[in-house]
């Protein structure tokens, strides 16, 4: 995927390229050789079974993973072997499929502590950085209050996060991340685990995140009725590599991703 137009205007290039990304865990290769281009404001979703490499290639782009070998480049600069803190401050921001929230404190400290993270790097640099905060609290707590009210979230501010339902959890998780007032999101699997009214609150509000802030989203999700109705494009893996990808229709109608959900030769592709 060798794009040499370093030149052009910032709106053409991609906003996140990733060029023949490779990562192994000693013999396995969970990324194989994937070259993604992701446009500026666009819903991109990654699917694929279990063990395709959705999580490790989101770890990869977000820092967590540094790739034997590729490259990664946001908003044309390099951040192949960036830390997740500098990441972070680029403008990426990461959801996780097992909630990462702060259990002892309520949904308003989540999230005020998600612009800190922001401006300091790590967690706990921003605890200590806590209490010399005041000056720029208000600017933060305005932000922070307009997020409330755009994700519903106004009713429960003052509860514990370990007190909600998982639903709602995951939508405080998605504020946390909204708090970093990201370029582009990551969010793996935002709808895991939830009833189907959750999943329609939780899909509504990705395309809101989108449509409101013009953040780009690429998103890892396994109900394909969700990622149907909502991406701009699908990018399909199997077993680390990259086997298809187009719109929700092509993506669809493609055999060797029938092939690779049902697992069972072509002749199962009548059953799809």
């Amino acid at each position: 995927m060798g794009d040499h137009h370093v030149s052009m205007p910032a709106d053409i290039l991609p906003h996140l390229t990733v060029d023949a990304v490779e990562k192994r865990f000693g013999g396995v290769v969970a990324v194989d050789n994937i070259s993604l281009a992701i446009r500026r404001g666009e819903i991109r979703s990654i699917i694929g079974p279990n063990g395709a490499g959705k999580t490790s290639l989101l770890n990869t782009i977000s820092g967590f993973y540094r790739p034997e070998k590729g490259s990664i480049r946001f908003e044309g600069h390099d951040i192949t072997h960036a830390r997740p803190s500098e990441i972070a401050e680029r403008g990426i921001a990461r959801t996780f499929q097992n909630i990462a929230l702060f259990a002892g404190m309520t949904v308003l400290d989540n999230l005020m502590l998600g612009r800190h993270v922001h401006m300091r790097a790590g967690v706990l640099a921003s605890f200590v950085y806590w209490g010399m905060a005041q000056r720029e609290e208000l600017a933060h707590r305005i932000r922070v209050e307009e997020i409330l009210d755009f994700l519903e979230l106004q009713d429960i501010r003052k509860q514990f996060t370990s007190a909600l339902p998982y639903g709602m959890r995951k939508r405080v998780e998605l504020g946390r991340a909204l708090a970093l007032e990201p370029k582009l999101m990551l969010l793996d699997e935002p709808m895991g685990g939830m009833n189907q009214g959750e999943k329609e609150d939780m899909a509504r509000f990705v395309q809101d995140v989108n449509q409101k802030f013009g953040t780009t989203i690429v998103l890892i999700e396994h109900d394909m009725a969700v990622v149907m109705d909502i991406s701009d494009s699908v990018t399909v893996l199997d077993r680390g590599r990259k086997i298809a990808e187009g719109t929700p229709d092509e993506v669809q109608r493609n055999p060797a991703v029938i092939e690779a959900y049902l697992g069972a030769g072509h002749q199962a592709g009548a059953a799809a």
